[in-house]
């Protein structure tokens, strides 16, 4: 099976299928453009950039503090 799941978002050949229950647009199954596609793993990339800067902070202070 051929799936990427990117902020809440499975796609799955190309298709994005919501299984949160909940899409911010109001769509559903809808194919996404090449443009959104790369906008939303942008998105997601910077999330998990930010996501592991955190935890290099935390555990430099677990670090400090030990």
């Amino acid at each position: 099976m051929c799936r990427e799941i990117v902020h809440g978002y499975s796609f799955h050949h190309g298709r994005c299928c919501c299984y949160s229950g909940h899409h911010p647009a109001g769509f559903h199954g809808r194919f996404l453009s090449k443009e959104e596609k790369k906008a939303r793993l942008e998105n997601y990339l910077k999330d998990l950039q930010e996501e592991a800067k955190a935890v290099e902070k935390i555990l430099k202070e677990l670090e400090e503090g030990a």
